[in-house]
């Protein structure tokens, strides 16, 4: 049955060939239906949708850009026989993932010109994001004028990062006018799982100290020190921490100058080769970045493949390390994303591999971490003083629960 008026939040991520969506219940945070206009613009562009009822639908769009996409949503959610709204008014809010909000943003917002003019100044540092999520902003505020616009910014969570974490080793006058410096992503994935992983533990937040770890096809690791992010691998860009998909994580920077100097690569010939053709791409050799293909290959004897996660699995114990350091104790390592939610190898190469890391406190049960599971889980050994935790990200439900926090506070 269509939900009544004002009933709903729908959660909108805008990028440059797609608009992803999510439409959920106010009351229960259920998902009444999501999809995806994919391939915006290019040939066999499409809608994929699906409703909590069971009831699906993929087909061809006749979309160009954002504007149209977000109507065939519309049309989707309204539709008699497929659909899960009696009318778009039933929609109280739409939440946007926004990637970058800089130093101007540190929370989730109510969409104003004022912020419009800050996603496209920040849109200098996000070129491939910002102006996408803006313009699903701007056709959500058309197809609908009479609900809220919130945008939900993935730097925000990391805006509590302190001076001596976020400003490099450069002169000062790049950061104060040319605003260099540690931003962070995947804020809001390292801001759910941390209070999920609080909710599981059944302690406060505040009295904490965790390292959430967002290990996917981009990975990024966090300290979280009472709920605030105090330290993080991902930097002035996403390509910065752990090597990645495509994306070779830090790197010596002298590395550019040689490649352009010794190598004649370009200003984008470098940027294409450190953001898209490096990372478990460049370094295994099988042609593919998916984690799951590279410990196929390392099992089959690939030694490449191999050398590929042993750096994986290296760099985030150097994290592991480093941020229990930066914390000076610490209580629980937190497992998600897509590698670290499905990957019990890589998990289980990062606490027991090398010797483990009994030294801090982590004690990983094999057992218990090979159970396959889509659930909220321990895995440490029932003797390690370190939690260890799986918890699925939902980065929608995180942006559509900071939207109802903001526009109806007393509900949150």
């Amino acid at each position: 049955m269509p939900t009544p008026c004002k009933s709903t939040v729908l959660v909108i991520n805008s990028g440059s060939s797609s608009v992803k969506f999510t439409l959920f219940n106010i009351k229960d945070e259920a998902v009444l239906a999501r999809g995806v206009v994919e391939r915006i613009g290019l040939e066999g562009t499409r809608i994929d949708y699906t409703a909590h009822t069971g009831k699906k639908r993929v087909r061809p769009a006749a979309v160009v850009d954002a504007r149209e996409a977000v109507v065939c949503i519309v049309e989707c959610l309204v539709d008699e026989v497929h659909g899960v709204l009696e009318s778009r008014q039933a929609v109280a809010a739409v939440g946007h993932r926004v990637v970058h909000g800089g130093e101007k943003i540190h929370a989730s917002v109510v969409i104003d010109d004022h912020v419009k003019k800050i996603i496209r100044e920040y849109a200098r540092l996000a070129p491939l994001h910002n102006p996408p999520n803006l313009a699903g902003i701007e056709a959500c505020e058309e197809s609908f004028p009479d609900s809220s616009q919130v945008a939900v910014f993935d730097t925000a969570f990391h805006t509590t990062l302190p001076e001596k974490a976020y400003l490099y080793g450069l002169p000062y006058d790049l950061y104060t006018e040319g605003k260099i410096r540690r931003y962070g992503f995947h804020g809001t994935s390292h801001r759910y799982v941390s209070q999920e992983a609080a909710r599981f533990l059944g302690r406060p937040l505040k009295d904490l100290k965790m390292i959430t770890c967002h290990l996917g096809n981009g990975s990024s690791i966090t300290a979280v020190d009472g709920g605030r992010s105090v330290d993080t691998s991902m930097g002035f860009t996403p390509l910065e921490g752990t090597i990645m998909g495509t994306r070779c994580g830090t790197i010596d920077p002298a590395i550019v100058m040689h490649l352009m100097q010794h190598e004649g690569l370009s200003v984008d010939q470098v940027n294409a080769l450190l953001n898209k053709k490096s990372g478990f791409f460049g370094m295994a050799g099988i042609d593919s970045s998916d984690v799951r293909d590279v410990l196929a290959a390392m099992e089959k004897g690939q030694a490449r493949a191999a050398a590929a996660i042993h750096v994986f699995v290296h760099q985030i114990r150097k994290y592991l390390g480093a941020y229990t350091a930066v914390m000076n104790d610490l209580d629980a390592v937190v497992f998600t994303g897509g590698v670290g939610e499905n990957s019990s190898v890589i998990r289980e190469m990062v606490c027991n591999g090398e010797g483990g890391l009994e030294k801090f406190g982590i004690r990983l049960d094999p057992e218990k971490n090979g159970a396959g599971s889509r659930a909220a889980r321990d895995i440490q050994a029932h003797d390690s003083p370190v939690s260890i935790l799986v918890i699925p990200t939902d980065e929608e439900k995180e942006i559509a629960r900071q939207t109802m926090e903001l526009i109806n506070p007393k509900a949150a």
